[in-house]
């Protein structure tokens, strides 16, 4: 392990019942890295993005962050959760507690941070994505793509080592996922680690430095997007690749 492995999956076992959702995966994500994981759904996508901060437990295999081995529980678990930020298809935003306070609560209570600093922290990461004139509103007063964009702010609030972007797009009006999408594009120009499950493939194109494609529970291939939408090197990828390039 190299010292800017900052995520490292080793033979990643799950299973639901009869059903082996992840086999053998073993994948690492370096730190400033973008990899973007894509495939048929069923192959395990989500599932392995949960796995990475323990939504998901692993029936065997290891993962590592930054060298540390996950926490099952407790303290540990919290603190972990802290450095690695995740992004949902549904926004899981607090829907009684307004904007702002939605990206000061974590700061606060995990943190310990001072209110007053975690206000300033928040005001300034809803500026960045767009939103800073919402502070005061309530989520359902925001539009979907405004909640997602909340969500970012919300996970950017706790200085997280990396992010995962579990679908982030996918429950959106398609008017709104640019929107979400830029500041995804920007956080990876500015070098955030991310792992990001979706179907955007012009995402996928433009800001990965690496596309994982899944299939059936296993990671197929692996590269960078020009040599994996140019030329995909197994038929599995080739056959995903022509369903939904020519639609």
């Amino acid at each position: 392990m190299s010292q800017s492995d900052l995520i490292v999956l080793d033979q990643v076992n799950k299973r639901f019942g009869d059903h082996h959702v992840l086999r053998d995966v073993n994948l690492t994500v370096r730190q400033g890295e973008v990899v973007v994981i894509i495939g048929p759904s069923g192959a395990g996508k989500s599932t392995l993005c949960r796995a990475i901060n323990r939504l998901e437990t692993i029936d065997s295999g290891t993962i590592t962050l930054d060298g540390t081995p996950l926490p099952s529980e407790g303290r540990e678990l919290a603190r972990l959760r802290a450095e690695v930020g995740m992004v949902f298809q549904s926004f899981n935003l607090f829907a009684h507690k307004t904007v702002l306070d939605n990206v000061v609560l974590g700061q606060v209570h995990v943190l310990k941070r001072p209110r007053e600093q975690a206000v300033r922290k928040a005001r300034e990461l809803l500026d960045r994505v767009g939103i800073g004139a919402q502070a005061d509103k309530l989520p359902a007063q925001l539009s979907g793509g405004q909640q997602q964009r909340v969500a970012i702010a919300r996970a950017l609030a706790m200085d997280p080592k990396a992010i995962l972007f579990d679908e982030p797009t996918s429950a959106l009006d398609p008017e709104m996922v640019n929107e979400v999408l830029d500041v995804m594009t920007t956080l990876a120009r500015e070098g955030m680690t991310m792992v990001v499950v979706t179907h955007e493939m012009g995402f996928a194109r433009r800001a990965a430095d690496r596309v994982v494609f899944m299939a059936e529970g296993e990671i197929v291939e692996q590269g960078a997007p020009s040599a994996f939408f140019g030329a995909p090197s197994s038929d599995r990828a080739q056959s995903f690749l022509a369903k939904i390039l020519t639609h």
